[in-house]
């Protein structure tokens, strides 16, 4: 399941993002959506969790959690438009 993961600290990395997840199973990926002019993160990312059922608690657990000072937004990712 592609999990969709909002205000993020502008200084949380691809790995610290897959850690969080990894709490409750598998991680295939973790990606922070990074600004391509300036390089610096736009404080939102993308993780792929491979089981549904460990992706579902992760999203319930995680929602609304303080990350770095920030209370981050975690959903199930909506398909492209």
């Amino acid at each position: 399941m592609n999990i969709f993961v909002a205000k993020l600290d502008y200084g949380v990395s691809d790995s610290e993002l897959s850690q969080l997840f990894q709490q409750y199973g598998a991680v295939d990926s973790a990606k922070v959506i990074m600004d391509r002019d300036t390089g610096r993160s736009k404080g939102f990312g993308f993780v792929e969790m491979p089981v549904e059922e460990e992706a579902n608690q992760a999203i319930s657990s995680l929602d609304g959690q303080d990350v770095r000072g920030r209370n981050i937004v975690v959903k199930k990712a909506e398909p492209r438009r």
